[in-house]
């Protein structure tokens, strides 16, 4: 076994190449096992085998900077810089990260576990180690998928026009998790044409330099044949940025790979490298389903993945949502590369004209439905809330300041468990609330679902549905229309949740009443706009109050309502908010985050001292 002594990427570096050959075949049988026992993110890493190796022969990355695009596909990184030991722990409370994490590892050079960024960051770096004379190398690998959104293209312009020494790597397998879409996958598919090309240009360029006067000669051949080149065919998008452009190389041959990238290294200006490569790589399993096995759960590497389709909230929303595009022609459901994640496949296939998939490029989403509302549409964009994030100033800007009918299907929100900070969900209640005009609904159970998607879809102006990852827990009764629901009477203390976390609520103060502590529970159907009435109604009897939230602290219900209190002139004996505080939780299951936290059921009975 070669990969058990594999402790450094030092060790990388004294390999054989038929030595190295055998490194990527462990590798793959690594993290088969490894994935299977915990769960993660299969096909991308299977699929970066190869090229992951090669950079580890490359380049130093203790020193050296390389920069993951997303970071999902960074397990065989970890693996050869130190910490194969730690899988058994991988996206687990207080275990080994799936995303790249610097405090994880000198190795780790920056945090990603969203698209796009990796170029800018790298950029950034290049231009530290110039500013301050320093020698290191620098690197970006990004995925095709990644390049479907805008903040590469910001990067890529900037990074080709720098002359900055550094080398984009694009990952290009065809795919992000759904298969990739629009002219950028189309542009990458004509490149795929021309393999060959890199090699007769890196003998050629080698011939050159080794005559007399050959480097001379090499620069004015190359001046002549860019200039024919362009009054002929369209240039590589990349070298009309200001990259040296190389490839498409096959990313699967780890000794190419390891020359290839060293000339990248060495040519001391911005290149890009196409490398190409198979999603899934190795496992059959995964090479038949590499959107199924994107991120996976534990599953027997013997039988591969369970296919069976599970009810949770992203399933019940996406199948309302189809039958209600089938009595409402207007209805129209807006992805950004997140199909199958958010419970679209139905629709895509029920109503696919009126299914845009527009890749990754959230903010770009949001402008687009909010250009569909103002004609007459009604969009429906389904997003993760922590990818949300990056379309805040089109909300604010394209949708909320004309006032338009978008609406937003929020999954992911709040704690999402083993993906970590990255992902959670965290965020939206602070900025969405903020927003004006934004209604924010906050379905507990799948009947809620169903009817606030309803409603949202009958109202006027924008509107957020948030709800969780996973599958209900208690059953509430059904919705009228109400902003909030007394749930439970009593005389000690108002306790205040909306969504899921109303369960943790009830659950307490079904403890509490066993110690004769009889406390009110009121879950809010709606957080925006906030009406603070039942509950100042509630507080003025109780004398106490206690918000529960799996958010963070500034901008939150718990906050707006402790204000409400405030100027109503409610004066409340005890007032406590429970939530995430100024803090980035970390992974781990969500019982154990909210455990970690102090935001479940048993920290509730607790904050009440009985």
């Amino acid at each position: 076994m070669i990969l058990e002594h594999i402790a450094s990427p030092a060790d990388v570096k004294e390999l054989t190449v038929p030595q190295l050959k055998e490194l990527c075949r462990e590798l793959r049988r690594f993290l088969v096992e490894s994935v299977a026992r915990t769960g993660g993110h299969l096909a991308s890493n299977l699929g970066a085998v190869e090229l992951t190796v090669a950079l580890h022969r490359t380049y130093d990355t203790s020193r050296d900077r390389l920069v993951f695009d997303v970071g999902h596909q960074c397990y065989v990184h970890k693996a050869l810089t130190g910490r194969q030991g730690m899988f058994d722990a991988l996206r687990q409370l207080g275990g080994l990260s799936g995303f790249p994490k610097p405090e994880e590892s000198v190795h780790d050079a920056f945090v990603a576990g969203h698209a796009s960024n990796s170029v800018s960051v790298a950029l950034g770096m290049a231009r530290a180690r110039t500013l301050s004379g320093q020698d290191y190398s620098v690197a970006a690998l990004i995925g095709d998928g990644a390049l479907t959104g805008g903040l590469a293209y910001e990067g890529l312009s900037d990074a080709g026009a720098s002359g900055e020494p550094m080398v984009v790597i694009l990952n290009d397998n065809g795919m992000s998790i759904d298969p990739n879409v629009g002219g950028v996958a189309d542009h990458l598919s004509r490149l795929r044409l021309r393999p060959g090309y890199y090699q007769f240009k890196k003998g050629y360029h080698a011939v050159m330099n080794r005559l007399p006067g050959g480097r001379t000669l090499y620069q004015f051949n190359h001046r002549v044949k860019s200039s024919i080149k362009r009054s002929i065919y369209p240039c590589s998008m990349f070298e009309d940025m200001g990259f040296t452009y190389l490839g498409p190389i096959d990313g699967h041959n780890v000794e190419q790979l390891c020359t290839t990238l060293a000339w990248a290294r060495e040519l001391g200006c911005p290149v890009l490298l196409h490398v190409q490569t198979k999603k899934g790589k190795g496992y059959a399993p995964a090479e038949r389903q590499p959107e199924r096995s994107h991120g996976v759960g534990p599953f027997d590497p013997k039988k591969g993945f369970v296919s069976a389709q599970k009810v949770d909230f992203s399933y019940v929303f996406g199948h309302e949502l189809v039958e209600l595009a089938g009595r409402d022609r207007r209805i129209c459901a807006v992805t950004a590369a997140m199909g199958e994640g958010t419970g679209l496949q139905e629709f895509s296939a029920a109503w696919p004209k009126r299914f845009f998939d527009v890749g990754i490029a959230e903010g770009h989403a949001v402008t687009m439905a909010a250009g569909m509302a103002k004609q007459g549409m009604t969009p429906v964009f389904a997003v993760y809330s922590t990818f949300l994030q990056r379309g805040f100033d089109m909300l604010l800007h394209d949708v909320a300041l004309q006032g338009l009918h978008v609406v937003l299907a929020v999954d992911r929100a709040g704690l999402v468990g083993a993906d970590g900070p990255t992902h959670h969900g965290c965020q939206d209640v602070g900025y969405l609330t903020q927003i004006p005009g934004m209604t924010v609904l906050c379905p507990a159970c799948y009947g809620e679902l169903r009817e606030m998607l309803r409603t949202a879809l009958s109202m006027d102006g924008p509107v957020a549905v948030r709800y969780p990852r996973g599958t209900e827990g208690r059953q509430y009764p059904d919705w009228r229309g109400e902003s909030a629901s007394v749930l439970r009477q009593g005389r000690d203390a108002t306790l205040v949740s909306y969504g899921v976390m109303t369960d943790e609520l009830l659950s307490a103060a079904e403890t509490l009443a066993e110690r004769d502590f009889e406390a009110e529970v009121i879950k809010l159907h709606r957080i925006a706009p906030l009406d603070p009435e039942p509950v100042l109604d509630s507080v003025r009897r109780t004398g106490r109050l206690l918000v529960l939230e799996d958010c963070n602290e500034n901008g939150s219900i718990g906050q707006q309502l402790a204000a409400a209190l405030a100027q109503a002139g409610v004066k409340a004996e005890q007032t406590l908010l429970l939530n995430l505080k100024q803090s980035f939780a970390p992974q781990g299951t969500v019982a154990q985050l909210r455990r970690l936290m102090g935001i479940d059921a048993e920290a509730v009975v607790h904050a009440f001292s009985l």
